[in-house]
């Protein structure tokens, strides 16, 4: 049995409202609508002032899917990999840099 916190836990359970924004092609308003029909639950940040909603990832996933459909969600996803694996390959080739100009 789960308690209520733990789906707030796992390890990439969670988005933030800015993050659902640019991953999923989400409005501020429709997260907001979301939110008032009881579609999403948040927990709300604040970090130097600046307020945010930390969403749970499945909820956000199933108004996507639930809004734009199936393709548009699998979409999204493929464009998130896509963009994490650019970003990790970037790391590595800066990294390797480093490594050929101290071996000399």
């Amino acid at each position: 049995m789960h308690d209520g916190n733990s789906i707030w836990s796992g390890k990439e359970a969670t988005l933030s409202d800015k993050s659902a924004r640019q991953e999923f092609g989400l409005t501020q308003q429709e997260i907001v609508a979301a939110i008032r029909t009881g579609k999403l639950q948040f927990r709300e940040g604040n970090m130097h002032g600046i307020t945010w909603f930390r969403l749970l990832r499945h909820e956000v996933e199933a108004l996507v899917s639930e809004t734009g459909g199936q393709d548009h969600l699998r979409k999204k996803k493929l464009q998130k990999e896509l963009a994490d694996i650019n970003k990790e390959t970037r790391k590595l080739k800066t990294r390797l840099a480093a490594i050929e100009r101290r071996r000399g």
